[in-house]
């Protein structure tokens, strides 16, 4: 068997090494470590490779503490001290600005962090009926695999969440349409626990009265989702309070269903926010644009701080609910919405201009509203990325084409266990 020198670790948390010219990706090795290894993937210039024997072990490798982590897809770092996880990540963002943006923070910022464990209040669930494994399966997808992991908990679901799993197996495996249910996506909110079922037919009578009495035993809501995200609906109880979660140190609560995009971490979403507002600095009379604002995360806290608020937003569903947390919060005069398409270039153009731009783009990143920063540019840019390679794209052009400097970026550790990235950064122009 060949062996290789783990020399880092990449941004899907594998282990890099480089043998005879190629690039060689190691499963669930760790920076330092020799490996034997055996590769199951092969390209020309890289290779895909799993770990026969550990011939020197690193010192930031520990034992795993989740029973089904050699198996489920869910989490792939368990096996990396936490500390470690953390300098991989600021690499990975480091690294893609330089290499993609060819641009380099200023400052280095601190990374962002909150609870290791017990952390998640949203995870979509897959669902299978299994005979040969004891019927129905209810988790996380297994690693490279459409397979779903024979799970009874997850360590960094929400305790009260985790605590559903085998009941939710017992559940779907008495079904009559128990092969018709594909997914159970769980959405926590402070005071509520929302299951939204997918289902390729409807319950017959029997079943609901089974998802019926389900709901009233374990203090859930169940939603039935027969179509796309856009079709889930109350099944049981019809009424309950409403999903929210809370910003306290502004005093907010966000109001949120459980198909719509939230953060994960709560907890570290609180810090996310505070950050933001930080490095953002809103002030009174200040005009700031809050571009894909959602449900009103960063919009509202902007609000607090005495600045007129524009919240950007392409959904007109998440814009009418924003609007509707303006109004529980009494900031509904210092916040306006608007609905725009903010992936093109015609849309982007005729926005108003602002003093300040606060960014929260999806995967695919911001690069139409960036372009369109260089007629009406804003003085000050503080952008949330879930991807370090957009990040870096928009950056650049930021930097680049517009004059802008990179004031300072760093990761915040969202989803400890995994190798997702997530980041800010700070564009400034000079006076």
């Amino acid at each position: 068997m060949p062996t290789a020198l783990i020399e880092s670790l990449d941004r899907e948390g594998r282990g890099v090494a480089h043998v005879d010219g190629k690039t060689v990706f190691v499963d669930r090795a760790v920076s330092g470590e020799i490996v034997e290894y055996s590769s199951y993937r092969k390209k020309s210039a890289w290779e895909a490779a799993q770990i026969v024997r550990l011939d020197r072990e690193s010192a930031a490798r520990v034992a795993p503490r989740c029973a089904y982590f050699d198996k489920c897809g869910g989490c792939s770092m368990q096996h990396v001290e936490a500390s470690t996880q953390v300098a991989a990540k600021q690499r990975v963002l480091e690294d893609a600005l330089w290499h993609i943006g060819r641009v380099c923070p200023e400052t280095i910022l601190r990374a962002i962090g909150g609870l290791q464990w017990g952390y998640r209040n949203r995870a979509r669930l897959s669902a299978r009926f299994v005979p040969k494994k004891g019927g129905e399966l209810v988790g996380f997808r297994e690693r490279r695999s459409t397979f779903v992991t024979d799970m009874r908990s997850c360590d960094v679901l929400l305790p009260r969440v985790s605590a559903l799993i085998e009941p939710l197996r017992a559940l779907v495996g008495k079904l009559a349409i128990r092969e018709r249910v594909p997914q159970i996506e769980v959405a926590a909110g402070e005071d509520l626990i929302v299951l939204v079922v997918r289902v390729l037919v409807s319950p017959g009578e029997d079943d609901a009265q089974r998802l019926k009495l389900f709901a009233e035993e374990r203090g859930v809501q169940i939603w039935l989702q027969p179509g796309g995200p856009e079709s889930a609906r109350p099944f049981w109880p019809v009424e309950a309070p409403p999903l929210y979660y809370s910003l306290p140190e502004y005093r907010i609560r966000i109001a949120f269903g459980p198909t719509d995009f939230t953060q994960v971490n709560h907890s570290v979403n609180r810090l996310l926010v505070r950050a933001a507002m930080r490095l953002l600095d809103p002030q009174p009379g200040e005009k700031i644009t809050d571009f894909f604002c959602g449900l009103g995360n960063f919009t509202l806290p902007i609000a607090t701080c005495g600045a007129d608020v524009l919240g950007v937003e392409g959904s007109a569903t998440l814009i009418a609910r924003a609007e509707a947390n303006a109004r529980m919060n009494g900031l509904e005069e210092r916040c306006g919405f608007m609905t725009a398409d903010l992936f093109d270039a015609r849309a982007c153009a005729e926005l108003p201009p602002c003093d300040k731009a606060l960014v929260d783009p999806p995967r695919e990143g911001a690069i139409e509203l960036v372009k369109s920063f260089a007629a009406r540019p804003p003085r000050r840019i503080v952008y949330v990325s879930c991807d370090p390679a957009t990040l870096a794209r928009d950056g650049g052009v930021l930097v680049h084409a517009q004059g802008y400097r990179v004031v300072a970026a760093g990761i915040v550790n969202m989803f400890p266990h995994t190798a997702h990235v997530e980041s800010l950064a700070v564009f400034e122009l000079d006076q």
